[in-house]
């Protein structure tokens, strides 16, 4: 997988429309995680490392893997001659102008990994055939998502979706233990990449340590590929080494991990992922409300649920039964290793992103304590399927918009509001003309009702947002200040659990 330092023109017109774009983003509405990243370059910068994983000055500790904050670190060797005042750790919601436009920047530039990642997604193909690949590249890079989420919120998810896309690259090329060794990088750098693992795991095991083939009149052990074993296993082992090995020395582990997978927080996070416990959320508000109305019963008068208060932490429901960890990992795990199965049989690269994808989408729709944003992870591997055939472009439709739009409520003031919808807006449009176009047919069995369905669907989002943007106008839903997310996390939660019944139904069965 050879670096090249210039990109191919389109990928360059891309990148210079987009950074001219973003540059005048920088002024813009910034979240509680512009904080939380300046309090990390902060901890790095000013404290030993022995102490990255236990200062708490802020309430917003460091909780990323180690190579994330030895990449906050490199970062802060440029911050202090921006302005040192972001790196003292007392510093509590420091945001000088140089601050902003410093961690503005590092996010732009740190978005290059994601374009060479796709330019050497695109030139796996001959010249002449490189069309799709483009249209599915620049679908990734001008995601609405990573605009929201990394530009104006605040994060660095395009830089680790290139680390990703540079792990399928060369997964495709058959570079097995590179694509390993990347992914493990990428483990290290964000774990909630481990939504993924599980697929990774099982497809280097069928194709890499196993003996490709039938193996069935073997004994387990002949049919062990014992040196593609040692190498990957070793490999992976020396990454972790590498991230992990200062904390094992300190004796740290136990709290790193404690920093990392925080079980403590509720069943949901404060604003709704859109997913089945969305649905579970909103129908126990439902029918709390209809039994409140309907029957004279004390157990009723008094709302103990805590879900629709956006609180973190705690998971309590009025009426329907109170959801254990055990139950989301149970679920998780089991619509997962359903997705693992037909890969392990038949093990092709798109079997492999296809189980990639379901993964994702498993974790995303019955994990514990999801965040809205997790659905990059179901989104971003599925683009690289859309133009395989026509029928993946109704539930990828789905997923895109109401993933997309469930993230409009991280954007909440008044001046950016029209940007997230007409970049939004535009990308849908742009892309579904440009998919419908390029995506081949491959059978003429196709279930148009469904496809309405999915049309008349989609047509909702139109009054759910003029409903939510008027929201304010309407006096009889004062006191219900949840309603609106609630709704929208919702609404989306539909269109994502239909895009997964679609998408499954086609990898399992088609």
């Amino acid at each position: 997988m050879a670096l090249k330092f210039r990109l191919l023109p389109a990928l360059q017109y891309a990148v210079i429309a987009s950074t001219c774009f973003k540059l005048l983003l920088y002024p813009a509405y910034k979240s509680t995680d512009f904080e939380v990243h300046r309090n990390w370059l902060a901890i790095t910068h000013s404290k030993p490392l022995n102490e990255w994983y236990y200062e708490d000055t802020s309430e917003w500790t460091l909780d990323y893997p180690p190579f994330f904050a030895y990449f906050e670190w490199f970062l802060s060797q440029f911050a202090k001659y921006v302005d040192a005042g972001m790196l003292v750790v007392e510093n509590l919601d420091y945001s000088s102008t140089a601050t902003v436009y410093f961690q503005r920047t590092s996010v732009t530039l740190s978005e290059l990994v994601l374009a060479y990642a796709l330019q050497n997604y695109i030139s796996l193909l001959p010249e002449n055939n490189r069309q799709p690949a483009y249209a599915v590249a620049m679908s990734i890079y001008f995601s609405p998502g990573f605009l929201i989420i990394d530009n104006i919120h605040f994060q660095y998810n395009a830089m680790l979706f290139g680390v990703f896309v540079w792990s399928l690259v060369a997964m495709k090329q058959q570079r097995f233990l590179l694509g390993a060794i990347v992914f493990a990088v990428l483990l290290c750098f964000k774990h909630i990449f481990l939504y993924l693992a599980p697929a990774y795991f099982a497809y280097l095991l069928r194709v890499y340590c196993l003996e490709f083939g039938d193996f069935s009149r073997k004994s387990l052990i002949s049919a062990i590929r014992w040196k593609n074993s040692l190498r990957l296993g070793s490999s992976v082992i020396l990454v972790a080494l590498i991230a992990f090995g200062p904390f094992i020395y300190l004796g740290q582990i136990p709290q790193l991990l404690k920093r990392l997978f925080p079980f403590s927080r509720g069943l949901c996070h404060a604003y709704w992922a859109p997913n089945i416990w969305a649905l579970y959320s909103s129908t126990d508000r439902a029918l709390f409300l209809l039994l409140r109305r309907l029957l004279n019963n004390p157990v009723y008068a008094e709302d103990s649920a805590t879900l629709t208060r956006g609180l973190v932490g705690i998971s309590s429901f009025n009426v329907l039964p109170d959801v254990q960890p055990r139950t989301t990992f149970l679920l998780t795990t089991f619509y997962q290793l359903i997705a693992l199965i037909p890969m392990v049989i038949n093990p092709t690269q798109d079997k492999f992103v296809s189980a990639l994808t379901l993964c994702g989408y498993a974790s995303f729709l019955f994990g514990w304590h999801v965040h809205e944003k997790a659905i990059l992870l179901v989104i971003v591997p599925f683009s690289f399927l859309t133009l395989k055939d026509r029928r993946y472009l109704t539930p990828f439709y789905l997923l895109a918009v109401s993933g997309y739009v469930s993230l409009f409520p991280l954007i909440f003031t008044s001046p950016e509001a029209p940007i997230k919808y007409l970049y939004t807006f535009t990308w849908i449009f742009a892309f579904y003309n440009v998919f419908d176009d390029l995506a081949p047919v491959r059978t003429t069995r196709r279930v148009f009702l469904l496809d309405r369905i999915a049309r008349v669907y989609l047509l909702g989002f139109i009054p759910l947002l003029l409903f939510v943007a008027l929201y304010d106008k309407f006096t009889m839903f004062k006191g219900f200040e949840f309603l609106r997310l609630m709704l929208i996390s919702t609404y989306c939660s539909l269109g994502i659990i239909g895009s997964f019944i679609g998408f499954s139904w086609l990898y399992l069965f088609t």
